[in-house]
């Protein structure tokens, strides 16, 4: 039962982990898009400076 259990957890961590990295990229780039005057529209900035 225990390695079953470390196994599902594996499994987990390695589905997770993708997910949020990409979510907290995304995060970044939209937050540094928004704070340099543009505005985050399908997944890309318009209208801002190129510092990010």
């Amino acid at each position: 039962m225990t390695v079953i259990t470390i196994i599902l957890i594996g499994v987990i961590v390695a589905v997770a982990t993708p997910l949020i990295t990409n979510m907290m990229k995304t995060s970044s780039q939209r937050s540094c898009c928004t704070n340099n005057g543009g505005q985050w529209t399908n997944n890309a900035c318009k209208g801002a400076s190129a510092t990010c």
